[in-house]
């Protein structure tokens, strides 16, 4: 170590030329919001000079354009992307994000303890700096059936690994305000360490409550109000804009001078189709400004507000001593990355090409035998049943009251009216549940969508017009291994196979994003409107959002956190 700073002092006093120059950049100061000219001199992965000149061994020219610092990904689930997180590596990386925040809960909640290390000799071996949260909730309630529980000594041994810098999302705030033993466990095992929250609309005592138990940050908010009362507690707001989640609208106004410091940016979950077609970090800047929040403050929130919050001190400023994660701007409104340097080195396609990442396992996650159309009827004693209401571009739903059509005994779909039926299939071999309900707002006329990728237990879920295109549809998702399958009139219109824990492909996201495409297109010829149906069915069985979701178990009342009658 006394060499690397013997040569840092070397090159930042010019008595040797730095590793590598870049000339004729104009830096973003993200102190005082101007724009400085001078030369940027890298030693290694560190910067060692800025806003002078300086001579390289390797020089690039930026010929005007402007260097910010890499982008922080504050809270995602690579499986979420529905790739290995190599690709989503390979994905996001060119696109700016050099830090990234992950929680892997949802391969936690198929596959437990393999599913972590999975995951934390991945961030090994990527090229971005891929962090790991420890999944703090699997199951994430008693609600639903998952694959897999981690107990607090199953987390606590990774504590000290060296991508690991906490506890992820805790969901479960019911049980942190009820005082529930596995909750304070986990909480008090990691005091003194980074704690992730989720706590939509949570506000009054209760977030008091919350916070006082070493939470630090929620990425869950979704209105203004909600998120001025988060910051004036101290809470770090994550704004999400993601596939389904689409929060930066209702919370741009929380972006000034003054308050950025105390936020962050996050996708949560972005599928490769949205990412080639709009962008990651750089599409929520992009957005942020367009939104008329002040650009240097916006820069601030990508970068070194979030690096801040989750004690990265190394990086988020183009400044001497700090890890040389940059980026070259073509323009700084339209956000136009040019070029890539992760730790001092340009990111071209050869960068990926000598990686040791671990090989995938878990493939044989969809343990269910074939289903029959019978076992989707909703036996009932009358019409008027709850029925979840979907809020497009968010994850929050609406308990609604409707009267289905009733006959013989049960409850049928009313596609006419937008009524779905809504099933929720148990997919780990251990019960073989089926939660049954209706949906309103995929707008089918005919067919069924089902997904084996269903937050947070990751149960398949199919929404339909009619039975036997539901059985079809969940027995096609068997065949495959998981993934996402749209019927119609009795045949499989569109599919993408999804086999590594039902979650992720095994191929380029390239690839997944093709498939993609011919699903946008299979599913809106069947009549829906959602810009993606199979990440807004995932949510459906989420029961840590409100107000009415659906699980294995059935319809859960989220505001009161219990089941009810259908």
């Amino acid at each position: 170590m006394r060499e690397t700073l013997e040569r840092r002092i070397d090159q930042a006093l010019s008595r040797m030329p730095a590793d590598l120059v870049i000339r004729n950049a104009r830096i973003l100061d993200l102190v005082t919001g101007e724009l400085r000219a001078g030369d940027i001199a890298i030693c290694g992965d560190r910067i060692v000079g800025t806003l002078d000149t300086y001579s390289g061994v390797r020089e690039i020219d930026a010929k005007g354009r402007i260097a910010v610092p890499g982008f922080i990904d504050s809270h995602v689930h690579c499986e979420s992307t529905l790739v290995t997180p190599g690709e989503f590596d390979r994905c996001v990386l060119p696109r700016g994000t050099t830090t990234a925040i992950c929680d892997p809960h949802e391969i936690c909640n198929v596959l437990g303890q393999e599913g972590l290390q999975y995951f934390l000799n991945s961030a090994m071996g990527t090229v971005m700096d891929l962090r790991v949260q420890l999944s703090s909730c699997v199951p994430a309630t008693n609600l639903e059936t998952s694959g897999a529980r981690l107990t607090v000594h199953d987390l606590a041994p990774h504590r000290h690994h060296p991508k690991v810098i906490g506890l992820a999302e805790f969901m479960n705030v019911p049980g942190v305000l009820n005082k529930d033993p596995e909750c304070l466990d986990k909480l008090a095992a990691f005091e003194g360490q980074h704690i992730d929250g989720h706590a939509p609309l949570l506000s009054g005592k209760s977030l008091n409550a919350y916070l006082a138990c070493g939470v630090r940050n929620c990425h869950e908010t979704t209105n203004i109000n909600e998120g001025r009362e988060k910051l004036s507690k101290g809470m770090q707001v994550l704004i999400r804009e993601g596939t389904v989640s689409k929060d930066l609208a209702a919370l741009a106004p929380l972006i000034s001078e003054f308050t950025s410091p105390f936020l962050g940016f996050c996708t949560d979950d972005r599928n490769p189709l949205d990412i080639f077609e709009e962008g990651h970090l750089d599409c929520l800047v992009r957005r942020a400004i367009a939104l008329a929040a002040p650009v240097a403050a916006v820069y601030r929130t990508a970068s070194w507000s979030a690096a801040r919050g989750f004690g990265l001190t190394d990086r988020g400023l183009v400044a001497p001593g700090y890890l040389a994660d940059i980026l070259l701007l073509d323009d700084l409104e339209t956000c136009a990355v040019s070029m890539v340097l992760r730790r001092g080195r340009e990111i071209t396609a050869e960068s990926f090409e000598n990686r040791s990442l671990p090989v995938p396992h878990g493939e044989n996650s969809m343990r269910l035998a074939r289903v029959s159309a019978r076992q989707f009827a909703v036996l009932a004693s009358g019409p008027s049943a709850p029925v979840i209401g979907i809020i497009p571009g968010k994850i929050l739903t609406e308990h609604l009251q409707a009267s289905l059509i009733y006959r013989d005994g049960e409850r049928h779909a009313d596609p006419a009216n937008d009524l779905l039926k809504i099933c929720i299939v148990e997919r780990h071999g251990r019960n073989g549940n089926i939660g049954r309900g209706f949906v309103k707002g995929f707008g089918l006329r005919h067919g069924a969508l089902a997904s084996s990728v269903g937050h947070d237990s990751h149960n398949v879920c199919v929404v339909g017009s009619n039975n036997e295109d539901m059985a079809l549809a969940v027995n096609r998702l068997v065949e495959l291994g998981g993934g996402f399958v749209a019927v119609q009139g009795g045949a499989v219109r569109a599919e993408l196979a999804l086999p590594f824990a039902g979650l992720m492909s095994l191929n380029t996201f390239e690839d997944v994003r093709h498939k993609l495409e011919a699903l946008r297109a299979a599913v809106r010829a069947m009549g829906c409107p959602l810009p993606d149906p199979f990440l807004q069915l995932a949510f459906l069985q989420l029961p840590v959002i409100p107000h009415l979701k659906i699980t294995d178990f059935g319809m859960v009342d989220v505001d009161r956190f219990e089941l009810i009658e259908v």
